[in-house]
């Protein structure tokens, strides 16, 4: 492995204008109501979140990426594009799941022109690898949740007060990392004795 490089986990999640609905707290006998106009509007939206493989005064790093409508290769590709921006001149080992869009034929092409990028796979069926899905999990639960927007902006401007509560406490894409049970730095080799 290359020891100058970033770890990025990268996933994608959708949402909608149609409302997360979650508890809320209200005084007691006045039931909050969520009014909405079933709006099935939705965007995409990708995340990309980063560990240096020793350094970890150097992270982590959070890239984030919304549009209208779904991720093909072609878009996937823009967010890629972001990432090498975000790190620049500084290799990258991308870590995703097996959506087609990841390893279609036009994906693996341009990545073969990238002397930044490596993909990694995760394995099949094992969302429980990727910190991401719990970056997810803290903005559908928060950010995200009981909204009753008419627009996309609406869920952008949502969203993005998430990204920044979560780049502003650097301890929970730490702790996204450490639900997974995966560990970035492994422990230093014990010192051997010289008999030995």
């Amino acid at each position: 492995m290359n020891t100058r490089a970033w770890i990025v986990f990268l996933d994608e999640s959708g949402v909608s204008l149609l409302p997360q609905v979650r508890r809320a707290y209200a005084p007691r006998g006045r039931t909050p109501h969520l009014r909405h106009r079933l709006n099935w509007k939705r965007a995409s939206m990708a995340a990309a979140l980063g560990y240096h493989a020793t350094d970890p005064d150097r992270g982590p790093r959070l890239c984030f990426h919304l549009k209208p409508g779904s991720y093909d290769t072609a878009a996937l590709i823009d967010v890629l594009e972001q990432v090498k921006v975000f790190y620049p001149g500084e290799p990258v080992i991308l870590v995703w799941d097996g959506l087609s869009a990841h390893w279609s034929r036009a994906m693996r092409a341009w990545v073969a022109e990238q002397g930044w990028l490596t993909l990694e796979r995760l394995p099949a069926y094992a969302p429980e690898l990727n910190p991401v899905e719990l970056l997810w999990s803290s903005l559908k639960k928060r950010e995200l949740a009981n909204p009753a927007g008419d627009h996309l902006a609406d869920v952008a401007d949502a969203t993005e007060q998430g990204i920044h509560r979560i780049n502003h406490h650097q301890h929970l894409p730490w702790s996204y990392l450490a639900h997974t049970g995966l560990t970035i730095h492994p422990p230093h080799p014990p010192n051997l004795r010289k008999d030995q």
